[in-house]
């Protein structure tokens, strides 16, 4: 079971719409354009096509998949001020006294630039059942990390 903010599911749902209804047609006009070429077995836009096609089933089936088992998570039934899926937490890294906010996110809608974290990430793992004010201490590939959170949101 995979939980998700409603957020995250639709954008799953659009990504899915828009891989059915418009690359995959697509893909299909390409290979049917190249089999009207001739020789299937030395004409190369048709087995790009047909590569193209293969991937974009996996990208299909994949997404189905991870929509069978999601679950999304209503907002207002979470929050006991400990950090949480979907829980904004904003902290202090105390090695170079900088602070930084991540939203903890199911690894579908992780997106660092957006400030998005997998939940499964090492800093979200140590950073779970945490409170205000507790000191957390992460082995992340640059080293050892100090993080003292200072705020959680919804």
């Amino acid at each position: 079971m995979e939980y998700m903010s409603q957020e995250g599911y639709d954008k799953l749902v659009a990504e899915l719409h828009h891989l059915e209804t418009v690359e995959l047609p697509q893909v299909r006009d390409a290979i049917a354009e190249a089999r009207d070429k001739g020789d299937l077995s030395e004409n190369f836009e048709y087995h790009a096509a047909k590569r193209e096609q293969g991937r974009l089933l996996s990208q299909i089936r994949f997404r189905q998949r991870v929509l069978e088992n999601a679950r999304v998570i209503n907002k207002s039934l979470l929050g006991d001020g400990s950090v949480g899926l979907l829980c904004k937490v904003e902290m202090t890294n105390m090695n170079t006294n900088s602070r930084m906010s991540y939203t903890i996110v199911s690894p579908h809608e992780a997106n660092l630039r957006e400030g998005k974290i997998s939940i499964k990430s090492p800093i979200a793992q140590a950073l779970l059942g945490k409170g205000v004010g507790d000191v957390v201490e992460v082995r992340v590939p640059a080293g050892l990390m100090k993080l003292r959170i200072e705020g959680i949101t919804l």
